[in-house]
């Protein structure tokens, strides 16, 4: 392919924010870069492109039947569901994702949310700011149970290389880790356990954190069945996919005290603009999608989405999905 070909990337933003750039892809083409795209417009604002890149703005059979010129669709971004794969196959268009650039990011921001369950950092620390401290007669005081994780357990659903970083860092704090996933894996720790037992895994543990992909066997894999079989001390982590949780069965599951506490980094519709029974629950921390997001996460972004698109113009496409 030539390395004049029309290029677009159609919501840039999230990814790029202003502090990176977008030099190394206009190395390869000519690119137009749209902060973002509504659904309405991929089709007048991809016409005649080649290459198009995209994150959450899906590309449907119908967009890729209009797009004549489209052979290359980018997906700058792990999870590739916003592609309808069976229509790029069809007509031999290469799809690519971007594997591993957030595995330690979100690694981390799980553990981030764990802590801030245990411990309400922020809430004890408004409280002290607002006086509570200094009027109170005590050296200490505490506005939630402070919980300690060693020797707890913690589930771990999906055992990719973002749940085996998290396996480590819960071993870190002296937990017992058992993970689940769809194939049997070796852990390499005597204190990393592998079942094929999902309710086993969420019944036994005091922490389970979700990192399988959203597919049609894990869609709503967090329901009303599965949260009954939890004790009702566990904590619940999702920084996967929002589809993986029945959100109104969590609420209503913390809000009549089934489980201690939730922390949630993505929705099933993001951004809620319709909101979500998470954001009134009882115990449960909302944040917005950003355990990818760290500058160094989004540079090894960019640095792969731009590897990718050269190795496709080389004729040796990596990181092809569907």
């Amino acid at each position: 392919m030539s390395q004049n070909a029309r290029i677009v990337v159609l919501d840039g933003y999230t990814l790029n924010p202003g502090d990176l750039d977008w030099e190394g892809l206009r190395t390869l083409g000519e690119v137009t870069v749209y902060d973002r795209t509504v659904a309405s417009d991929v089709v007048a604002r991809a016409q005649d492109a080649e290459i198009v890149l995209t994150n959450k703005v899906p590309i449907t059979a119908e967009v890729i039947a209009e797009l004549a010129s489209l052979r290359y669709i980018g997906v700058m971004a792990t999870g590739y569901n916003v592609v309808d794969l069976d229509a790029a196959a069809r007509r031999g268009i290469v799809i690519t994702n971007v594997p591993g650039y957030g595995t330690q990011s979100v690694a981390q921001f799980t553990v981030a949310l764990l802590l801030e369950l245990c411990h309400r950092v922020e809430e004890h620390s408004r409280a002290v700011r607002a006086g509570a401290w200094g009027a109170n007669p005590d050296f200490s005081f505490t506005l939630s149970p402070q919980v300690e994780l060693a020797g707890k357990r913690l589930g771990i659903v999906g055992y990719g290389s973002i749940g085996q970083r998290v396996a480590a860092l819960g071993r870190a704090f002296g937990m017992e880790v058992l993970v689940t996933s769809r194939t049997p894996k070796e852990t390499g720790d005597e204190g990393i356990r592998w079942t094929q037992d999902l309710s086993g895994v969420l019944q036994g543990s005091d922490v389970v954190s979700l990192h399988a992909p959203l597919t049609k066997e894990t869609a709503g894999l967090i329901c009303t069945e599965s949260l009954a079989s939890m004790k009702s001390s566990t904590l619940l982590i999702n920084t996967a996919r929002g589809g993986l949780v029945v959100e109104q069965d969590l609420a209503n599951a913390l809000n009549e005290g089934r489980i201690a506490g939730a922390a949630v980094d993505v929705l099933s519709l993001e951004p809620p603009v319709h909101g979500s029974p998470l954001l009134s629950a009882r115990n449960c921390i909302v944040t917005p999608h950003m355990a990818w997001a760290s500058r160094e996460a989004r540079s090894r972004l960019m640095a792969s989405v731009v590897e990718n698109v050269r190795s496709f113009q080389a004729g040796q496409p990596v990181n092809v999905v569907g």
